[in-house]
């Protein structure tokens, strides 16, 4: 709601409306009052008429024309002045004054807008003294220059808060651009290095396919030539795949990164990265629910990975805190939920790269993903990652 009202605001129909009302009402005001004979518009009728329209009319274009409706406000203001002498001059003229003159002060670019107090001082000395001598009061003449003043300082003011606050939606527009360049960065870094873990397990298979066609071949009995070609085939389309997979991980690679040649790990392997985090400092405790079984080499080092991230996290940001690891064998997924005690991660830190790398992983087994803090504190990961059926696998 405050957003639409901002907005409409700053709307420049909006603004135009509302000025063309409020010229409106002041008009209408003035007119009415000089057709009812009202002697501070002096006289005759037809000119105290025109000078009602001519004082009051302007404010309509006054956020558009900001130093045209000041001059012709203040010369009408001034005429004014002098038509009602001995009289005080109608108070409408005024309003209308010092509302072009806070238009002057919030809308005028340049350095003319700063010689408006000056001008309304020089141009009403020779108003003011003329009204002297026909008798009028000078007591109002300080008091009105004064508020003149005070709406062009206030409109300054507004316009000086309206441009720092147009820099700074500027300001937040790049930076919410420039947060969308970094996790789109960094989604393409973990997903480069997701490539280049499962480079390894891949070609491991590959190679273990090429190795048994050649067995095959070797303790095949007879001629059987169809069998035979296969086989080849099989063995010369595995080496080119791998070959093809060592090219392609050298794309992955930077330049500066060295290859490594340690076995990928896998869930076997969270009892010793459970310990290396009690070392670190976090109390952590292992749970495994249903029986372990075999799992596919990609789902096993992801389901690794998304442990270490969440452990990393927790111990980074948690504080003094305990946390937990849980391990659940479905028949067709594995679960992982990792919870601790802490204070949570920090705002702001909910969008790091190991939140990222932990959803590429699960979206890449098409698994669900769920972080947060729960009721009761601290920060809770819960990832599922499906299993290939038995006939698939």
């Amino acid at each position: 709601m405050r957003r639409r009202v901002e907005g409409l605001l700053r709307n420049p129909r909006a603004q135009g409306a509302g000025d063309a009302l409020l010229a409106l009402v002041l008009a209408v005001v003035s007119v009415v009052a000089v057709l009812h004979g009202e002697p501070s518009w002096g006289r005759p009728k037809p000119l105290a008429l025109v000078l009602a329209l001519a004082s009051t009319v302007p404010v309509a274009w006054r956020s558009r024309r900001p130093l045209v409706a000041a001059a012709v406000v203040l010369a009408a203001n001034g005429a004014c002045v002098y038509a009602a002498a001995p009289r005080q001059a109608a108070f409408q003229p005024f309003v209308a004054l010092v509302l072009v003159a806070y238009s002057v002060g919030s809308r005028a670019e340049g350095r003319r807008a700063l010689w408006v107090p000056p001008a309304l001082a020089v141009a009403a000395v020779p108003v003011f003294v003329a009204a002297g001598l026909h008798g009028q009061s000078a007591g109002n003449e300080i008091p009105s220059f004064v508020w003149l003043a005070a709406a062009w300082a206030t409109g300054r003011s507004v316009r000086s808060w309206r441009h720092k606050s147009a820099a700074l939606e500027v300001a937040n527009r790049e930076l919410a651009g420039q947060r969308e360049l970094q996790a789109q960065a960094a989604v393409t870094v973990e997903r480069g290095r997701i490539a280049r873990e499962l480079h390894d397990v891949i070609a491991h298979n590959v190679s273990m396919m090429v190795v048994q066609a050649g067995a095959a071949a070797r303790v095949l009995e007879g001629d059987q030539p169809h069998v035979r070609n296969a086989l080849e085939a099989i063995a010369a389309t595995g080496r080119q795949t791998v070959d093809e997979m060592r090219t392609l991980l050298g794309v992955l690679r930077s330049g500066d990164e060295p290859g490594s040649l340690a076995p990928q790990p896998g869930l076997a392997g969270l009892e010793q990265l459970v310990r290396g985090i009690r070392e670190a400092g976090l109390p952590v405790t292992l749970r495994i629910e249903g029986t372990p079984c075999p799992l596919p080499q990609a789902v096993d080092l992801s389901a690794f990975r998304i442990v270490q991230e969440a452990l990393t996290n927790a111990l980074k940001h948690a504080g003094p805190a305990r946390a937990e690891v849980t391990v659940r064998y479905r028949d067709r997924a594995v679960e992982l939920e990792i919870a601790d005690t802490g204070t949570g991660m920090p705002a702001g830190r909910g969008a790091g790269h190991g939140l990222i790398g932990m959803r590429e992983r699960v979206a890449m087994f098409g698994g669900e993903l769920e972080t947060g803090r729960p009721g009761s504190g601290g920060f809770t990961v819960r990832a599922r990652l499906p299993l290939p059926s038995p006939a698939s696998a």
